[in-house]
């Protein structure tokens, strides 16, 4: 069963242009090492960068605490397993928060935009 719903888009350019102003600052508030080194290793970076970062709003959405409640950016990882399908691996404030609910994601992205949704589901 469907708890709760979250979706958000963001423009690539924008996320390029906050790497280009804070670097590695920008890079390890949001995304955890892992994520840093997998989007680092695509041909356009910052168009993963970008998907993984609306993941991330849409998952904040779905489960209705947005950065509160100790809830950070690398509370929650965006990884694919080995068929690239995107999942996501949650920190144990959220797990605490959603129980024994599980997250499920999509995410996509062209050159200029980058859209993910994120399910809460029981």
């Amino acid at each position: 069963m469907v708890n709760s719903l979250g979706i958000d888009i963001v423009e690539v350019k924008r996320v390029k242009r906050l790497v280009d102003r804070w670097g590695d600052r920008f890079l390890h508030r949001v995304f955890t090492p892992w994520e840093i080194s997998y989007c680092k290793s695509k041909s356009s970076p910052e168009q993963s960068l970008a998907a993984r970062f609306a993941a991330k709003e849409a998952i904040l959405k779905a489960i209705g605490t947005g950065l509160s409640q100790g809830i950070r950016w690398t509370s929650m990882e965006i990884v694919n397993d080995k068929n690239g399908r995107p999942g996501v691996k949650l920190g144990k404030r959220i797990k605490d928060k959603i129980k024994n609910k599980k997250i499920l994601i999509s995410m996509s992205h062209t050159k200029e935009y980058a859209v993910a949704q994120a399910i809460l589901v029981d």
